[in-house]
C-alpha cells in the first residue's frame, strides 16, 4: 500500500511512466520536458520511487526496465484523501465550498454533482 506523498519531481517522473507504462531510463528521459534532468538524476528519481514502492522493473542483464506498481488512479485517490485531511479538515463539503467561493463550481454543476450522488445511492 502507498502511504508516502511524492515530490513534484517524482510526480512528473511518474507522470511520464504511466503515459509511457513501461521503460529504460534512457527511454524515459527522452520524454521528459526540457531541462531534462542529467540522466543520474532521472535513474536516482526512479529508483527512490521504486524503494516507495511506486515502481517496479524487471532485469535483463544489468539494464531494468521500469513500470509503474501503483496505478495513476490509486494514486489519485490517496493525493485527493490528503489534501482534503491536510487542508479541508477532512471535509469534502468544505471542499465543495471552497469551489464555489473561488468560482470554479455552480449552481448547475451543483446539480449535475446531486445527480451523481443520487444515482450512486440507488445502485
Amino acid at each position: 500500500m502507498i502511504t508516502k506523498r511524492l515530490t513534484k519531481r517524482e510526480e512528473d517522473v511518474m507522470k511520464i511512466l504511466w503515459d509511457a507504462g513501461k521503460g529504460f531510463v534512457k527511454d524515459l528521459l527522452k520524454q521528459h520536458p526540457e531541462p531534462k534532468p542529467h540522466y543520474n538524476t532521472f535513474s536516482t528519481i526512479i529508483r527512490g520511487l521504486e524503494e516507495k514502492g511506486y515502481v517496479a522493473h524487471n532485469s535483463y542483464g544489468n539494464s531494468h526496465e521500469y513500470y509503474p506498481a501503483v496505478t495513476k488512479e490509486e494514486y489519485r485517490k490517496l493525493f485527493v484523501k490528503n489534501v482534503v485531511s491536510d487542508y479541508f479538515e477532512s471535509s469534502y463539503k468544505n471542499v465543495v465550498s471552497f469551489f464555489v467561493n473561488e468560482d470554479k463550481l455552480n449552481v448547475e454543476d451543483l446539480k449535475e454533482l446531486i445527480d451523481i450522488i443520487e444515482k450512486k445511492k440507488q445502485d
